[in-house]
Parts: structure tokens; sequence; C-alpha cells
């Protein structure tokens, strides 16, 4: 049984819970309702079609079937799947958060936890992925199909339980009296538990890309008295770009709504949590669409397959009209046609700088 049906407070409607923390619930429309939903959606809007461009990306170039662009394609998958939980959010949110019931609202609750941690932990997967790959200087990485599957269901699976831990007894439903503010029927010691767990993944990452930037800044310096290649340089600047864009992406993103969760859970009363938790929590879900950006435009070869994408309609187009706009079957010769290199399905190896700089 997921929810725990045998205290007297489960029968209660969620506005007993609201008020039970003080956190107000009404079903008149306020000024910072209607800015969540009107900055929500077009979020939502943009995170969804962003992955699934990279997802499609990854699938249809097979210069991609490599683990780490696996790793890329299940983390898009994440962050998809994140677009479409706030999606699901922003209509379960507000004046309309009065009309759900206990199993509705933690079902929100935990597509929430679910694709926030899926981001979370793709993210740390892909950071450990680089730096087994330039420790060991190859382009790909050496784990095998079988680990890589492996490892993306360990994160979906370490995902559903993290969503599903509240439901499954880890609430106050029948302790009131540890019911935190931001979410009236979690318990506090959870919030401070998923808070904690978060952050100890973004210092994982600091350690893991300062670790990379540490090595190749020393090896950089060994080659250069021996050998006169200007790519060392290059490629010690894009590697700090890329982690400047990662980190700075993670703590601009995910750091208040961390703080927010931890400072409730804490019990901090001094603390004004409810005037910040919702814009919080659209600034998290926006690491949802920088995701793609960092990692997957930072890439030439990606870029190139995503112009593939979006043209293909125009280019079918112009393929069977002529220069008057008269559509017309092309005449075939007797010699082969010339092939088109942007049409291939197979792209140029990818340097090890833009494999680094990813």
């Amino acid at each position: 049984m997921l929810f725990n049906s045998t205290c007297e407070a489960y029968g209660n409607p969620v506005a007993f819970f609201y008020n039970n923390t003080g956190k107000p619930i009404t079903p008149n429309w306020r000024t910072h309702d209607y800015f969540v939903i009107a900055l929500g959606l077009p979020i939502c809007a943009c995170i969804i079609l962003s992955n699934m461009l990279v997802i499609v990306a990854i699938i249809i170039n097979r210069q991609f079937h490599y683990p780490i662009y696996y790793l890329l394609g299940n983390m898009a998958a994440a962050d998809l799947f994140a677009g479409i939980s706030y999606f699901y959010l922003v209509f379960h949110t507000g004046p309309w958060t009065i009309e759900l019931s206990v199993q509705q609202w933690f079902i929100r609750g935990a597509l929430i936890n679910m694709s926030l941690t899926a981001s979370v932990v793709n993210l740390l997967a892909v950071a450990v992925e680089r730096h087994q790959t330039i420790f060991t200087m190859q382009l790909h990485s050496t784990m095998t199909m079988r680990r890589v599957v492996m490892l993306i269901v360990t994160i979906w699976l370490v995902a559903v339980f993290m969503g599903l831990v509240p439901t499954m007894g880890w609430n106050c439903i029948c302790d009131l009296s540890s019911c935190c503010t931001v979410a009236p029927l979690y318990s506090r010691s959870f919030l401070v538990f998923w808070a904690i767990l978060n952050l100890l993944a973004f210092f994982i990452m600091v350690a893991v890309y300062t670790h990379i930037f540490i090595y190749v800044r020393r090896r950089s310096q060994q080659m250069s008295p021996h050998t006169d290649q200007p790519s060392n340089n290059q490629t010690v600047i894009s590697l700090m770009k890329t982690m400047s864009m990662i980190l700075g992406a993670f703590v601009i993103c995910w750091t208040p709504g961390l703080v927010i969760l931890l400072l409730d859970g804490l019990s901090c009363s001094a603390c004004d949590v409810l005037r910040y938790e919702k814009y919080c929590l659209v600034l998290a879900e926006c690491n949802s669409l920088v995701n793609p950006i960092i990692y997957s435009l930072r890439d030439t070869d990606m870029r190139t397959t995503y112009k593939r994408i979006l043209c293909f309609p125009w280019r079918r187009m112009r393929q069977r009209k002529g220069p008057s706009g008269i559509r017309f079957e092309p005449v075939k010769t007797g010699a082969p046609p010339e092939k088109n290199s942007n049409n291939s399905t197979t792209l140029e190896p990818v340097s090890p700088q833009s494999l680094l700089s990813l």
C-alpha cells in the first residue's frame, strides 16, 4: 500500500494540510499565479522541443552511437520528462491545488522529484564519463553496451525511488507537526535529505571537473616544451569554458531552490520561503533547457545534425520545385547523382578537441 490510510488525517482534503502549515491556498487567482503559468508554459515548450531534437539527432546519426552520446540522449530523455512533468504541474498548481486529492498531490510531487533527480544523476554520470575518457586518452569511452544500459536503468531506478519515497511513507500525514511549509504533505526530514543529496551531487561534479582541469593543465605544461602544438592551450581554454558553463548553470538554476528546501526542512521561521518557492522551481526547471545547449550545441557535428533535421521539410520542397516554383519530377540521367555529404547519415569523425569541449 503506497498511501498510509490508517491515520485520521488521511481523509482530509489538501486544503487541511495547507492550513495546518500556514501556506495560503485559495480558489482565487493571484498575480504571481498568472506570472508562474505565463512564464512556465513557454519554458515547458522549449524544454520539450529542444530535448526531442537532441534525441532525434542521436538516433538518426550513426556518428553518435557511442556511450557518451547514449548518456546525453538519456539526459535529454530525463529533461524531456521534466518538461512534461512541469507542464502537468502548471495545470495543477495555484487555485487548481485546492481541487486535488491527497493521491493526486503526491503524484504531482512524485513526477517533479523523478524528473529533477534523473536530470541531476544524468549530469553526474556524464561528468564521470568525461573523467574516464580524458584520463584514458581515448576518443570514446570503453564502456560496453551492456554497462551503458545498466547505468541508464540505474539512473531511472534511482529517480523512481526518490519520487516514490514520500508516497511510500516518508510524509507527514500521520505526524502533522513535522509538515514543511513549501510542500505541506512532505516531512521536513525528507526535504533536508533530498536537498543535501542534490547538493552532494553538485560537489561531486565540482570535484570531478576540477580534477580534469588540473590534469589537462599539467599535461599541457609538460608537453609545451617538447611540442609546438597550439591545440594544447586551446583544449585547456575550451575545457575551462565548458566547466564554467556546466557548473555555472547548475549553481544558478539549482542552488536557490535547494537552499529554500533546506531552510524549510530546518524549520527556519525567519525565512520567507513561500515568497520565492515558485520562482525557484521555474529556475530549477530551466536547467533542463540549458542542458541541451551546453552538452549538444557545443558539438559541431550535433549542430550539423540539427540543421539537417530542422531544414528537412524545406529541403524536400526545394527538391520538388523548380526556380519558378512549379513542382516537377527530376529528370534522371545516365550519370549517377552526386552524393551530398550533408545528407549522409555518417559524419566525419569527431576530433578530441570537440569531444573535450562537449
